[in-house]
């Protein structure tokens, strides 16, 4: 497959990028087929030339432009392709997990009838009595002293 992207030139921290046609295999900047323009970030505002004659007749024989390239030539189209692309899930926070638990309970205790909320009160302090009783350590008796 034939892929319209940027191939990087310029210096370490100097960034400079061909436009060019290439094999979607080859690496970004290895072999490519033909230059089709230019893209200087740096200046300011942004240069960008490219032959859109070239461009189009690469795009007519079934090339594939990347996502910087569609949207250096045509920023409008762009935005409407990306606007319907659904965004990713943010990543939940550990604040909002440490949360969920007392969610779930508030949620029970309002569901249940207030004669069963008050035996669930009563059984908790004993579920916690027990489970500190397990968790607490055995102690061993000490050894008698030798003479």
């Amino acid at each position: 497959m034939i892929k319209i992207r940027l191939a990087r030139l310029g210096r370490k921290k100097r960034p400079f990028y061909r436009v060019v046609a290439t094999n979607s295999r080859s690496p970004r900047d290895g072999k490519f087929l033909e230059i089709l323009g230019t893209y200087d970030p740096l200046q300011e505002p942004s240069v960008v030339s490219i032959n859109m004659e070239k461009l189009n007749d690469w795009v007519k024989k079934g090339a594939q432009l990347s996502n910087r390239v569609q949207k250096l030539t045509d920023p409008e189209k762009y935005a409407e392709l990306v606007k319907d692309k659904p965004k990713r899930k943010p990543k939940k926070a550990p604040v909002e997990q440490e949360k969920a638990p007392e969610a779930e309970a508030s949620t029970a205790e309002e569901k249940a009838p207030e004669g069963e909320a008050s035996t669930a009160e009563e059984k908790a302090p004993e579920a916690e009595a027990s489970t500190a009783e397990e968790k607490a350590p055995e102690t061993e008796p000490e050894p008698a002293e030798k003479a």
